[in-house]
């Protein structure tokens, strides 16, 4: 049998009983990061005097390596005790326990999920917005057109959005964010559960200038305000008739229509330049 263990998003007393258990028993540890998993057990080991089998196997389990993974072990999943173990959090859930699933799903292994924190319900729960609709929308793509596409999804949506970003790139994102809507208010969360949890909540244009003041460390989620539905919503060709930079309006024309960015800066500036002649 297979059991999907959460596990803590920061704290480690968040750990389940039910956890624990599970890994008292376990022969088999798949996990998203060996060395994360190994951490955690030392940790609850000591805190809480959890003892595990001396000769558990402990197998990496990740979107890399997950296909061949299950070539080789597949058929221990219906023998063994084995757990699968992603870095933080419910597993499944922007991680790679999907393949797990289906594979115990199609060979007919018996799996059990318990239940546990996930980073984007606790911040929801802290933003304070209202209404109980929201889209969950992971990490976005890091750069080109399936970014700006997947930003105006966001922004245009009638539901709040809930990201996460990594410090290294949240500066762009509000960046990003205010060149489109800058008094779109957000909540962030940082660190959550851990010493230096915080919680942030404004406009983007706010936000964007308090945070260029702070050390931005760890792990953030980001919530969207929904858009209102009585906001009025720009066509292609209102954006068409703004006198804006052209580079500035090739992002917004690419956000409301299925064109790229590079290919809206391109029709701006061949459209321009045939006004000339």
């Amino acid at each position: 049998m297979l059991t999907f263990i959460p596990t803590p998003i920061g704290n480690p007393q968040d750990i389940t009983i039910r956890a624990i258990k599970s890994f008292e028993v376990a022969t088999l540890f798949l996990c998203e990061d060996t060395r994360q998993t190994k951490h955690l057990l030392h940790i609850l080991s000591e805190r809480f005097e959890m003892k595990y089998p001396n000769d558990a196997q402990f197998l990496s389990f990740n979107e890399h390596n997950g296909v061949v993974r299950l070539e080789e072990i597949g058929e221990r999943l219906a023998k063994e005790v084995a757990v699968y173990v992603s870095d933080a959090g419910m597993p499944i859930i922007s991680d790679p326990g999907q393949i797990l699933v289906e594979y115990c799903q199609k060979h007919s292994i018996a799996y059990d999920i318990l239940p546990g924190a996930t980073a984007f319900a606790t911040a929801f729960a802290a933003s304070g917005f209202r209404g109980s609709h929201f889209g969950f929308y992971a990490f976005l793509p890091h750069k080109g057109s399936d970014r700006s596409k997947a930003l105006g999804h966001v922004l245009n949506a009638t539901s709040h959005a809930i990201l996460y970003e990594s410090p290294h790139r949240l500066l762009k994102l509000l960046e990003e964010l205010s060149g489109i809507d800058s008094a779109r208010e957000l909540f962030l969360a940082k660190e959550l559960t851990k010493k230096f949890q915080t919680y942030y909540r404004g406009s983007v244009q706010n936000l964007l200038e308090q945070l260029k003041e702070v050390q931005i460390k760890g792990e953030w989620v980001i919530i969207i305000h929904a858009k209102m539905q009585n906001e009025a919503t720009l066509s292609y060709n209102d954006i068409l008739a703004m006198e804006l930079a052209p580079k500035i309006k090739a992002k917004l024309l690419s956000q409301v229509s299925d064109k790229s960015v590079k290919e809206c800066y391109n029709l701006l500036i061949n459209t321009q330049n045939t006004a000339k002649v």
